[in-house]
């Protein structure tokens, strides 16, 4: 099976980059290094629906702690319908890696429901949301294991879920088990577009810091972004506020091009796309395909789609200077190592895309103290984080290619060991000053 065509091996790419880096960090008391690449508890559920024609659906879903050591778990819980176990517990390490790089105190966390969204009627949907939540019991809660909106969710889904586990868990302060809720519910300002800004920020840091020769900020640098959803169409509009030209986006449906040289203005296409259900066809522009956009001529290539976009088939056509990952693991180990020996930077999905769980900790401080921040102090903070994060990981990259390994000189190139090893560290050492328990 092609590297492209096997989803369901993202479970071992992501253990594979784990246990890579590894040989680049301190020696730590044998088998801490397995415990921290394997999942804390693992709960699969099965459940039956009542559909609107009166049939009967059995639905499965999947939740996935992977670390609990920093505090109780965070991740997203998803709808769709090639969802695996696999896959859940991939992206639970991944979100276990992205909280100790941010520095927020959460563990890693991810979850969903196997199913079609876009084939749902949102009353179905609710009962989906609330049976699951109901069939998780206890498994979750504000200080144990606390879900935010994922694919194919959203802010109603969170409403949902704070709803069920609120009406099974009475005379509490419930608004904490799950972030991402509308405003009125205790979500935060600034949450539904924090991933995107994070982006933003991550990248104006590392342009500023000379990351990239000839680039000292983003004004004026060619954008293409693959994925049109929250994140992408977020990413756009924030990218275009900032000076960017944004030369080519697409969706699922496939990408637009722009002619006119000017970039194309991200609030036309969002208005054409709830029109027609796709950005293609916009006014201006030129159709082309997902692939054709990833080979784009850009300044910046956001992946903000699906994972393993780029692959060992087609790294070698990407002709971006630099890619930021918006999206869980879009770029697959074989495919980082062909990048790298063109010493093309990518800023990596743990650092690029954390804005989303650094808000959604936000949020759950302001729900904890029974607080609601300005947007303007959630930018604040969010931008004082996502900078630490980019100077710490340029540094521990600097600090790893001065010592020096000649047996692997394509990771030491990458931001992405530099990114893991100050994550994995930042674990490893959490587990020893908590002691190993009993």
């Amino acid at each position: 099976m092609s590297e492209q065509a096997a989803p369901d091996d993202a479970l071992s790419r992501v253990r594979e980059r784990f246990f890579s880096v590894a040989r680049y960090m301190p020696e730590f008391k044998q088998g801490l290094i397995d415990f921290l690449a394997s999942p804390k508890r693992t709960v699969c559920v099965c459940f039956p629906v009542e559909m609107e024609d009166g049939s009967v659906r059995t639905f499965h879903g999947f939740r996935v702690l992977h670390n609990a050591v920093l505090g109780p778990g965070k991740g997203g819980i998803r709808y769709h319908p090639d969802l695996t176990l696999e896959g859940v517990q991939a992206l639970a390490a991944l979100m276990s890696w992205k909280c100790a790089l941010i520095g927020v105190p959460f563990g890693g966390a991810k979850g969903g429901v196997v199913c079609d969204s876009k084939a749902l009627s949102e009353a179905e949907l609710r009962r989906i949301t609330r049976r699951f939540i109901a069939e998780l019991g206890d498994n979750i809660g504000p200080h144990t294991d606390i879900p935010a909106p994922d694919m194919y969710t959203n802010q109603q889904t969170m409403a949902w879920i704070y709803d069920t586990y609120d009406m099974l868990h009475p005379g509490r302060n419930n608004r904490p088990v799950v972030t991402g809720k509308p405003i009125d519910l205790g979500g935060s300002a600034g949450r539904d577009q924090a991933t995107a800004r994070g982006c933003l920020y991550a990248t104006e840091r590392f342009l500023h810091q000379g990351g990239l020769a000839g680039l000292g900020s983003i004004r004026n640098t060619g954008v293409a972004i693959q994925g049109f959803g929250n994140v992408g169409a977020a990413a756009a509009r924030l990218f275009h506020e900032g000076g960017a030209r944004i030369l080519a986006v697409s969706d699922s449906t496939g990408g637009i091009l722009d002619e006119s040289g000017q970039g194309l203005d991200p609030a036309q296409v969002a208005r054409h796309k709830r029109a027609q259900g796709s950005v293609v066809g916009l006014p201006g522009t030129r159709s082309l395909t997902n692939q054709d956009l990833l080979a784009l001529e850009c300044d910046i290539l956001i992946p903000a789609a699906l994972g393993h976009q780029i692959h060992a088939g087609n790294a070698d056509g990407v002709r971006a200077r630099l890619i930021v990952e918006a999206a869980n693991d879009p770029i697959t180990p074989q495919a980082d190592r062909i990048l790298a020996e063109r010493s093309l930077p990518i800023l990596p999905d743990i650092l690029a895309n954390s804005g989303g769980v650094t808000v959604s900790y936000f949020e759950w401080v302001q729900n904890v103290e029974n607080q609601q921040w300005s947007l303007s102090e959630v930018n604040l903070r969010l931008r004082d984080k996502m900078y630490a994060a980019v100077d710490k990981v340029l540094a521990r990259s600097r600090a790893l290619q001065q010592a020096g390994d000649s047996g692997h000189p394509l990771e030491l190139r990458q931001l992405r060991t530099a990114a893991l090893v100050v994550a994995i560290e930042r674990l490893a050492s959490a587990t020893l000053e908590r002691g190993i328990w009993p």
